[in-house]
């Protein structure tokens, strides 16, 4: 099967960049081309360039012409909480009447209300509500998706969520990626005994997840009132002993030093970064760990925006994503996303594009 689009009054992110990720200013520049046609054959992407080398329409299956359009690639969402049983909406009503995230987490809400929600589901309940949301998210134009487990917090239903994702990655008709997030709180039970639950994770679940190749990455929620530095350290040293790279979530509540244990440990990403500092962008200048904002979250929960101006002009390969989850971020919308970067973060529409594009998929 050939396809030909022709007349594309613009084809964006098409820029020569070895399938690496854009830097700081050149986030940009990611090499537009005005006028032009794309080539493809069997799925992938053939050739493309000025319509003055458009070849002949007589070559291929199927010709669409893209007079006055802009084609651009498929938004690729590096950070989402999409499999979870029901949605928080009572913990918005919490945060109207002045409930910081902390104190409903202390409360039992956040993410421990969610995982009370799921463990009464069933996977197929799972499924079904996971994939309704993934189609969403695929209408507003995502093409690549990672999902995390972390609503589970036990090893059934840390397991269960797993499997429900790698149904999705096996029926979906886009790419996704998996991520084990057990260490995302510390369940009720464990409050007095934090190791218990760490020993759990990491001598019960992982050998479990790794038989069974449920996870590509392994994610920590590094942060106040969550997980310490050095436990995030002993986790992510046990998820790379299986093969899984590390993900991190950090610097959202406080200045957590989860930046410096993402790079130390190479982690992929740190992500959130609502309250990164200088030193923390210094540190993160020539790793390979990526910078993941999530400006939804910011909106949804009044928290500052993790300053994105200030990544790129420090030179860094600058991320955006959507934290679709069901309490703090009820959205995978990334039109949503590219608006919030442009008005509440200063980047300009080309650095925001190239954020979630060719960096989302270098942070996937």
């Amino acid at each position: 099967m050939s396809l030909l689009i022709k007349n594309c009054k613009e084809i964006h992110v098409c820029g020569d960049h070895h399938f690496g990720p854009l830097y700081g200013l050149d986030m940009a520049d990611p090499g537009n081309i005005k006028d032009a046609f794309i080539d493809v054959r069997h799925g992938k992407i053939h050739d493309y360039g000025s319509m003055e080398t458009c070849p002949s329409d007589s070559f291929f299956d199927e010709v669409i012409d893209a007079t006055g359009s802009h084609v651009l690639p498929s938004w690729v969402d590096s950070h989402t909480h999409l499999v979870y049983h029901a949605s928080r909406e009572e913990e918005f009503v919490m945060r109207i009447q002045g409930k910081s995230y902390e104190e409903i987490a202390a409360a039992g809400g956040g993410i421990l209300n969610s995982a009370k929600k799921l463990a009464g589901a069933s996977e197929d309940e799972l499924f079904e509500q996971a994939w309704e949301r993934l189609m969403e998210t695929i209408g507003f134009g995502t093409g690549a998706v990672e999902i995390k487990s972390g609503y589970g917090l036990s090893i059934d239903s840390e397991l269960k969520m797993l499997r429900v994702i790698r149904r999705l990655k096996q029926e979906s008709p886009i790419t996704i990626k998996s991520t084990f997030l057990g260490a995302h709180a510390i369940p009720i039970e464990y409050k007095s005994n934090r190791q218990a639950y760490i020993d759990l994770l990491t001598e019960s679940m992982l050998p479990l997840i790794a038989d069974e190749e449920l996870a590509d990455y392994i994610d920590v929620f590094c942060d106040e009132g969550f997980y310490t530095v050095d436990e995030t350290r002993h986790i992510l040293t046990k998820g790379a002993a299986y093969g899984l790279r590390g993900k991190i979530h950090a610097n959202e509540l406080a200045n957590s030093g989860g930046v410096q244990v993402g790079v130390d440990m190479n982690a992929l990403s740190v992500d959130h970064l609502e309250r990164i500092e200088t030193k923390e962008i210094e540190y993160l200048k020539g790793s390979n760990t990526y910078p993941v904002a999530l400006p939804s979250t910011s909106f949804f929960l009044n928290l500052p925006y993790a300053p994105g101006r200030a990544m790129i002009d420090a030179g860094l390969p600058l991320v955006l994503a959507s934290d679709y989850n069901p309490g703090s971020t009820p959205s995978g919308k990334i039109p949503f996303i590219l608006s919030l970067a442009c008005i509440k973060m200063k980047l300009l529409p080309e650095e925001a594009i190239s954020a979630v594009t060719i960096n989302g998929a270098c942070a996937l």
